[in-house]
């Protein structure tokens, strides 16, 4: 059997662009995913697997089954298509989208494309044989009547929920299992014999053993029975199982850590600059436990120079070891309140990789020379070994550089004079910044405070005070550098983009702050400047906290992708994320990226592509939301529980979000969110103005805007559901029916 293409050619002789790579990868390289998509393009028709192997000469087991493996992951990754006729075609992009399921609890859902443009509308019909987070290759199918694009579906490449966490119910002969998880609207059904100890009403963990189809909802088994009622600190047990969130060290990487020491080896410090005699010191949090980065700041005659010191977490964790594989399986630390589950083992989250203060450690530096207007003139990276000459917090160093504190600068007297270089250094590039138009939203941040038995107590504002933004100002310049390194380098990276507003969100913002009398500048492209000019414009105004809600949301969500798209909020055309490897896997792999540079090899023999960074992008994206996700669902549930004994209590608050089926009220001081429906509202007929955000009475004339100040009661509290109802307070809701005067006609 010979393949025969449009023109012969011997794609067992062609010479494979990434063949370097694919040789430090593996002992028995096989062809890479670019050169079997240039054969399958070449042949012009699709191609059965034995076909491939054939045209590139592939005959031994385990190259063959390396074969069926990497095909494998082309499909999944929606590079290739495995059609009925069992052969590999390619995926025309033109027709077929691959992306990511976002399910609803509705029952319908979207898919987020890969290559970022806008979400496809998946039905309830098209969402049966899926379950969100799921993988599917779609076709644009029409347009619904709000003007979305809609899906159907191709095929699904990957299944990504294998459990799920929920209440366990046994109505008329079925067994079934109803998911914690908002976003799977569908019912597990229990198999015949599946349901062990289990009883109605208890919280289990169920095992799919079935996926849906489209015409069967999945169907499990019950391994895990967690409990009658939520004890405190089940809520974080039900998250980890909900999003299958990985929580267990592999034995393969205990096995593999116990030769690490809590000491850095001698050898290990060899061939690096030694910076221990450099007053680098680490500014984090009090409740800081690892120990990403230190800085050290010194005056030049042209400006300063400024070093950003890096745990150096490339060296203990070697690509594709068991340390690896684990941390690209978490690709992030998940922070829920007061409880963390690391990406990395303690003894190097905690030890060998943290910068603790006054011992050894092995770093990665950025060191930039920054002039008097705060640009940056030059850089350059190179590893090192440093010792944190001291452990500061914001609010220790805010104490001394910005209120002066004698008693503190006393006790840090040798340090004072590096810390007020890098104060100094900071508010010459804080003018840089907002000259460039970096964006600087206010947002609020909060932290629960626990008392006993983990219950809150309460829920606190974080003020960020001028340490958190030098730190902040200097960890973006350095993640700038790196960016800017390897482009200059070339090299295959994972940059984080965030890309400006699409032409829809631009039109319904510019209609909504137009009605304030307000305009945005820039035209159909709007710049960030164009933004922080609106902001500076509108900062005294009463409304400003609501201009600045919508402004944040007309924007997109950054994500990692090797695609050299920049990163609108800060105003850069290049932005990585460098200065976090113990907690974010993207970091890591640009350490590697720049190590491999410094090592001077070629970008050929990288051992990651491309094709790699393209589903590493996504699948680190992937569980940062996972993450964030996860941990959402665990402040509700806990601020449910907060105001399980407030039932009937009034609080004053301000409409933070607005819906066809009502608005959500945020409470003042308190921080918590809840639903007014819109059936709890006066006897009126409501409009939603999705373009405004607000709801308008067709009778009273009464509109319910974002950013409005009301005063509502807690009317319910669901635990299951992380639901809290509101109803309007009896004096404003007296008020708001009270119909208007019409004006007499002249």
């Amino acid at each position: 059997m010979t393949l025969k293409s449009k023109k012969d050619v011997d794609f067992n002789s062609t010479k494979d662009p990434y063949a370097q790579r694919e040789a430090e990868k593996y002992e028995n390289p096989i062809p890479s995913r670019e050169l079997i998509l240039q054969l399958i393009e070449h042949a012009g028709k699709p191609l059965r697997r034995e076909e491939i192997a054939e045209a590139f000469s592939l005959e031994a087991e385990d190259q063959l089954e390396a074969l069926r493996r990497r095909l494998r992951a082309m499909e999944r990754d929606g590079q290739l298509l495995f059609n009925r006729g069992k052969k590999y075609c390619l995926v025309n992009n033109e027709d077929l989208i691959a992306g990511r399921i976002i399910g609803h609890a509705d029952g319908f859902g979207f898919l987020k494309p890969d290559d970022g443009s806008d979400d496809l509308f998946l039905s309830p019909r098209e969402m049966n044989p899926l379950l969100h987070n799921d993988r599917a290759l779609v076709r644009i199918a029409g347009v619904d009547k709000k003007g979305r694009r809609e899906g159907a579906v191709v095929e699904i490449l990957q299944r990504n929920t294998h459990q799920v966490v929920g209440r366990l119910y046994k109505e008329d002969g079925f067994t079934y299992v109803v998911p914690d998880n908002k976003n799977i609207a569908q019912t597990v059904l229990v198999e015949k014999g599946g349901v062990g100890k289990a009883k109605q009403g208890q919280i289990v963990v169920a095992e799919i053993v079935e996926q849906p189809t489209k015409l069967h909802q999945p169907i499990g088994r019950i391994i895990e029975v967690m409990g009658e009622h939520m004890a405190p600190g089940m809520e974080i047990d039900m998250a980890i199982r909900s999003y299958e969130l990985p929580n267990q060290w592999p034995d393969e990487l205990l096995e593999e850590i116990k030769p690490l020491k809590k000491e850095v080896p001698e050898s290990a410090k060899q061939d690096r600059v030694d910076l221990r005699k450099i007053p680098l010191v680490t500014i984090d949090g009090e409740d800081a436990r690892d120990f990403d980065d230190a800085v050290y700041c010194q005056k030049t005659p042209k400006g300063w120079k400024l070093l950003v010191a890096i745990a150096d977490v490339s060296h203990y964790v070697q690509i594709n070891s068991a340390l690896d594989k684990e941390a690209q399986k978490r690709s992030t630390s998940v922070y829920f309140p007061e409880q963390v589950i690391p990406m990395l083992p303690e003894i190097l989250s905690n030890g060998l990789c943290s910068l603790n203060p006054h011992v050894d450690r092995l770093c990665m530096v950025c060191e930039l020379y920054i002039n008097e207007e705060g640009q940056v003139t030059r850089s350059r990276f190179f590893d090192a070994v440093m010792s944190s000459h001291a452990r500061l917090t914001y609010n220790e160093v805010a104490k001394m550089l910005v209120d002066g504190d004698k008693e503190l600068a006393e006790k840090y007297k040798a340090l004072m004079p590096h810390l007020q270089e890098l104060y100094a250094l900071y508010k010459v590039m804080r003018v840089s910044r907002e000259q460039r138009g970096a964006m600087d939203f206010d947002t609020q941040e909060t932290r629960i405070v626990f008392g006993a038995e983990r219950k809150i107590e309460k829920i606190v504002p974080v003020v960020r005070n001028d340490a958190h933004k030098l730190i902040e100002e200097f960890m973006i310049t350095a993640n700038m550098a790196a960016a800017r390194f390897l482009n200059s380098k070339k090299m295959p990276k994972l940059l984080r983009i965030h890309e400006g507003p699409s032409a829809d969100k631009l039109l319904n913002l510019k209609t909504f702050i137009g009605e304030l009398g307000l305009s945005l500048g820039g035209g159909a492209k709007p710049t960030p400047l164009d933004y922080m000019h609106l902001m500076e414009s509108i900062k005294d105004r009463p409304d400003a906290h609501l201009i600045q809600t919508v402004l944040l949301r007309s924007m997109s969500q950054a994500v990692y992708s090797p695609e050299l798209k920049g990163h609108f909020g800060l105003a850069l055309d290049a932005y990585a994320h460098f200065t976090s490897p113990i907690r974010r896997y993207p970091d890591l792999l640009v350490h590697r990226a720049i190590r491999h540079c410094l090592h001077g090899k070629p970008v050929e023999s990288f051992f990651y592509g491309v094709p790699d960074m393209v589903v590493l992008g996504e699948q680190c994206s992937a569980h940062e939301r996972r993450a964030d996700d996860a941990t959402r669902d665990v402040v509700s549930w806990l601020k449910c529980e907060y105001m399980m004994d407030k039932v009937g209590e009034e609080f004053p608050g301000i409409i933070s979000a607005v819906t066809s089926f009502g608005f959500f009220v945020e409470l003042a001081e308190i921080y918590v969110e809840g639903l007014v429906h819109i059936s709890n509202l006066a006897q009126d007929y409501f409009h939603f103005d999705a373009t405004s955000h607000q709801l308008r009475g067709e009778r009273t004339g009464i509109n319910y805007r974002l950013g409005d100040s009301v005063t509502v009661r807690v009317a319910r509290v669901d635990l299951d559901e992380k639901k809290i109802d509101f109803e309007l307070a009896q004096k404003q809701a007296a008020m708001d029916t009270k119909p208007k005067k019409r004006r007499r006609k002249k």
